[in-house]
């Protein structure tokens, strides 16, 4: 039994509730016997059943519809006792073609691996310099067409701790669950990672597979991106309620 246990909540009109538990049930496989193992992080994942709310001490996985309806909810990176919470926004997934299953394994693993948004990776320069690199495991494999299937729920790649090591020469090692990434630091075509220059100036930004910088890029609001450049003692707690909104045209009862 893990010591960290994290209630799934379904509050989006576009999620039927009967999908949940095998989505869960997947993750579950997920972190137990493949993210564990490598990144020495295990949890318990249950299902939060519709008005129940969990234990002071659980971490939230929820399950949103999109930016409007998750403004309810405030956008925040905190439960209101202070523990993390990871946001899924499954209308959004839908309307731009992506899995929301897959959204919810990236949010999860990033969850585990970095719970506080405040662990990085140094790879220094021979003039002193350097950059920090994000510690967010799901970012560089990020699109869909690297995802694979538990169960028949599709879960989204992840890489390993040697991902962030750049000593590594390619091919030296397993740097993702699914090896399609060849060598350290690493970004496949649609992948991402956060990374601080220390000596530009520029603060946060975002390097792309084609290895550009985004300086105009901001990370969006409640995204983790954008919470790391929020310093810890300035997020704001959680004030979201574990009951599905009323569909348009319905009476809500």
């Amino acid at each position: 039994m893990a010591s960290i246990k994290i209630a799934v909540s379904n509050v989006s009109t576009v999620v039927d509730d009967a999908d949940v538990p095998d989505v869960v049930a997947a993750l579950q496989r997920q972190v137990h016997e493949q993210f564990a193992p490598v990144w020495g992080v295990d949890a318990d994942l249950y299902v939060l059943a519709q008005g129940q709310s969990p234990a002071a001490t659980d971490w939230w996985l929820t399950i949103l519809d999109d930016s409007d309806q998750a403004g309810a909810f405030g956008y925040h990176d905190l439960t209101p006792t202070g523990q993390p919470l990871g946001k899924v926004f499954a209308k959004t997934d839908q309307q731009y073609g992506e899995t929301w299953s897959v959204t919810a394994s990236h949010e999860l693993l990033e969850m585990l691996a970095d719970p506080n948004i405040n662990l990085t990776v140094f790879d220094q320069t021979e003039n002193g310099g350097g950059t920090l690199y994000a510690y967010e495991v799901c970012d560089a494999c990020e699109a869909d067409a690297y995802a694979y299937k538990i169960d028949g729920v599709l879960v989204s790649d992840f890489v390993y701790p040697s991902w962030f090591e750049s000593f590594r020469t390619a091919g030296s090692t397993q740097f993702d669950y699914q090896n399609k990434i060849n060598s350290p630091l690493q970004l496949l075509p649609g992948g991402y990672i956060g990374v601080y220059n220390v000596t530009s100036g520029n603060g946060w930004t975002q390097l792309t597979a084609n290895r550009k910088l985004n300086y105009r890029s901001r990370g969006p609001v409640g995204s983790r991106r954008e919470r790391r450049t929020i310093p810890q003692f300035e997020r704001i707690k959680s004030t979201v309620k574990f009951k599905k909104p009323a569909k348009k045209g319905s009476s809500g009862k």
